[in-house]
């Protein structure tokens, strides 16, 4: 238990500490307008430099990121099958597939899952 706690202060020493001379070193920048404003060879920007964004786009993104990380998950449960008891693998994962199926319904009563508008 101690060393554990010590292996804990030391990760979050360490990392407080890469924190602080990534900040130290990093380049600074100071609020300029110009520099802060596209470049339009010196003259000003005609229209914005945004792009609007498409929110269904990005939540399709979402979407397909929640389901990749849900494969990453799923796919330890294959090679711990032989080497746990069965009714807990099967509970876990039941639970698991349970809830990947009520997040799927729920999308798609949402019509998230409609790639058109």
């Amino acid at each position: 238990m101690i060393l554990m706690m010590m292996m804990t202060l030391i990760m979050i020493t360490l990392s407080n500490i890469f924190m602080m001379i990534s900040f130290i070193i990093s380049k600074k920048s100071f609020l300029d307008r110009e520099k802060c404003s596209p470049f339009e060879c010196g003259f000003d920007p005609k229209s914005l430099s945004r792009i609007p964004f498409s929110l269904h786009f990005f939540l399709i993104t979402v979407i397909f990121l929640i389901f990749d990380v849900e494969i990453a998950l799923i796919l330890p449960m294959i090679s711990t099958f032989s080497t746990v008891n069965f009714m807990i693998w099967f509970k876990i994962n039941f639970f698991f597939i349970i809830i990947l199926l009520v997040g799927l319904y729920h999308e798609w009563n949402q019509n998230m899952l409609n790639w058109t508008n």
